[in-house]
Order: structure tokens, then C-alpha cells, then sequence
């Protein structure tokens, strides 16, 4: 391909397509891609919030950042070619980067700025200028980006595949320009990927919502029985449900604005059948909401049984029968979160 810069006399003058990595570092293409987040994915702006961020295994992720909707975006860059290893790398950040709680995405971003007592929600919000009405969800899903000066055949055919598999995986390629005058142009193109399919699903909010009667019909018998206490629970107490895609968020109303206490998940999703705490809503939202999550994990972890940690929050996988006085005890313990939310109201 050859590009042409028009000068002032209208002659053509010819930009050279240059190798990037000879006269560039790496970090050179991480702070281009920081200061420009409006040109990592087509037609949608991204908010980095961690540069080197370094996971549990000791590797380190190139940039971490979140879309519109709370979706993290793993991105790892390559300054020549990607080798086959590439694709297990970007595989191993997002095992890591999936349980991350909204604390610990949070304490990235002050990291990352510098800047101590901040709220990710309220910088994301302002970030994209949501409206108040526009309701977010961290790290629901995870996308994986390959930028690289050349996408070699073997990570384009591993990275088709994945995403045929349902991983959201895009492959970036570029292309590094200089002229005569010292001019720099850099071309992209998606070889994997592209703004005709996932991302524009995701950010136009297409995605049809499940309600009770079509949640209720995907669950097997022991989810169906747990489940339909639980949302009758709901319609008794008047607590709001939000129903997304797959599950719902069960939430505790307080004078209009919404609190998050529990996330409920069919079997074909994501997290199986099973329901999740929403602890980092609650301190995000409550007054005192420190002691309000404590008091809901310890009634969890001691009391109830079968609960797993799943990050900064607790997990039940309904994978069984769950007995009468069992499923009571979840609902006894709502109602003392409830209480305690609706007690201590809302951050002022």
C-alpha cells in the first residue's frame, strides 16, 4: 500500500512504510494507544485504567481498560510479529483479569492516575457522560486485543477460532509511515474482528433481556424451585429486578435509587446456575456499607454452607437440591441485608 501526503503546490509526496520495532520501543506504542483510547477499537472510545499491570502469576498485562458498559478490555502489544505464544499470553491475563472485583478494578485505576480516593463509577460515568439513567456493570464480560505490526497466520486462525467459540478476540494490525520531512503515519486494520459484529452488540444494547417467565423456563428442577422463592421473596418485599441478557439483580429501593444485594444466573450462562453477592455495590452505594458486605459475608461463609469465594464476592452454585430450611436461611438472610441497607441509607 502506498500513502501520499498532497503538499501546498499539489504535487504527491510519498510516505515510506517503515519497520516499526527498529527505530521504536514498545512503550513507544502503549503511550500513542494512552493518548488516543478513541482509536483502539472502531467507532468506540475506551477508558484505560492500568498501564503494566502486573496479575497473580507475575506476568504483565501491556493496558487494561473498560468500554461503555463496564466490559474490560485486555490489550497486549507486539511491536513486529505475534508469535503462536501470543494467544495463550492474552488467554492467561484474561484468567486473571475475569476475577477481578470492582475494588480491585477501582484501586487500578488510583494506581494507574495516581490519585487516591476515587470512585471508578463516578470517573467511568463522567469518562462517557452517562446519562443517570444508564446503569453499569464491571467485568460482566472480557474482551482480548492482539495490536501487532503483523498478525501472523497461526494467531489469525487460533483468534477465528476462539471467537467461533464465543471469546469477544480481536486482532489489530498496523502499519508505520515516515517521509522525507520526518512526518509519521500509522494504518490500522482489524484482521480479526471488526465493528460489524460483537462490539457493536454490546455497546447498542441489542441484547435481548430475559424476564421471569423465560428465566424460569431455562432452569433445571432445583433451580426452578430455589429461583421462584427467591423472586417471590422479590414481589413481596417490593424489591426491584433488573433483568439483563441472562440473569437478574435483585435490588433494594431506596427512595428511587437502586441497590444491588444479588446477581441470579441461569444454567446456560456464563456463571451456571447460581446466584452471587453484590458486596462491592453495597459499599459503593450504603451508608456504612463496609459493615453492611462484612455482615453479609459472615452470615454466608458460617451460617448457610456450600457458599465459594469468587473474588471479593461469594458464590452458590445451585447444582443440587437445596432443602426448605436451607432456602429459608438465604431469605432470612436478605431480609437482615435489607433491613441494614434501608437502616443506614445511602452515601451521602
Amino acid at each position: 500500500m502506498k500513502i501520499y501526503r498532497v503538499d501546498e503546490e499539489d504535487n504527491l509526496v510519498q510516505y515510506s512504510e517503515q519497520d516499526f520495532k527498529l527505530d521504536n520501543l514498545e512503550e513507544r506504542l502503549e503511550l500513542w494507544l494512552e493518548n488516543n483510547p478513541h482509536c483502539i477499537l472502531e467507532n468506540e472510545k475506551v477508558l484505560i485504567i492500568g498501564r503494566q499491570v502486573v496479575t497473580n502469576l507475575g506476568s504483565v498485562i501491556d493496558l487494561l481498560a473498560v468500554d461503555k458498559s463496564g466490559d474490560l478490555l485486555v490489550i497486549e502489544l507486539k511491536r513486529d510479529r505475534t508469535p503462536r505464544e501470543t494467544v495463550a499470553q492474552i488467554l492467561e491475563y484474561a484468567s486473571f483479569v475475569e476475577e477481578l472485583s470492582y475494588q480491585q478494578l477501582e484501586e487500578i485505576l488510583m494506581s494507574y492516575i495516581s490519585e487516591e480516593n476515587l470512585n471508578l463509577a463516578d470517573y467511568h460515568r463522567n469518562y462517557f457522560q452517562l446519562k443517570e439513567d444508564e446503569a453499569v456493570a464491571f467485568n460482566k464480560k472480557q474482551k482480548l486485543l492482539i495490536i501487532a505490526q503483523t498478525i501472523t497466520k497461526e494467531v489469525k486462525q487460533i483468534s477465528t477460532y476462539l471467537r467461533k467459540k464465543g471469546f469477544d478476540f480481536y486482532c489489530l494490525e498496523f502499519k508505520y509511515f515516515t517521509n522525507e520531512s520526518g512526518n509519521k503515519i500509522i494504518s490500522t486494520d482489524f484482521v480479526v474482528g471488526s465493528d460489524t459484529d460483537s462490539i457493536k452488540k454490546i455497546s447498542s444494547g441489542t441484547l435481548p433481556k430475559v424476564d421471569k417467565d423465560s428465566f424460569i423456563a431455562t432452569l433445571d428442577q432445583n433451580g426452578r424451585k430455589f429461583f421462584k422463592a427467591v423472586l417471590d421473596f422479590a414481589e413481596k418485599y417490593q424489591l426491584p429486578i433488573h433483568w439483563g441478557s441472562k440473569g437478574f439483580s435483585l435490588n433494594v429501593d431506596l427512595n428511587g435509587n437502586h441497590v444491588n444485594i444479588l446477581y441470579g444466573y441461569p444454567p446456560h450462562s456464563v456463571f451456571k446456575q447460581s446466584i452471587y453477592t453484590a458486596c462491592a455495590e453495597i459499599i459503593r452505594k450504603a451508608q456504612d456499607g463496609d459493615s453492611i458486605s462484612n455482615h453479609y459475608h459472615e452470615r454466608l461463609l458460617n451460617d448457610f454452607g456450600g457458599i465459594e469465594k469468587a473474588g471479593s464476592e461469594l458464590k452458590f452454585m445451585i447444582s443440587d437440591q437445596v432443602e426448605d430450611e436451607k432456602r429459608e436461611l438465604l431469605l432470612n438472610i436478605l431480609s437482615e441485608v435489607i433491613t441494614m441497607i434501608r437502616e443506614k441509607g445511602l452515601k451521602e
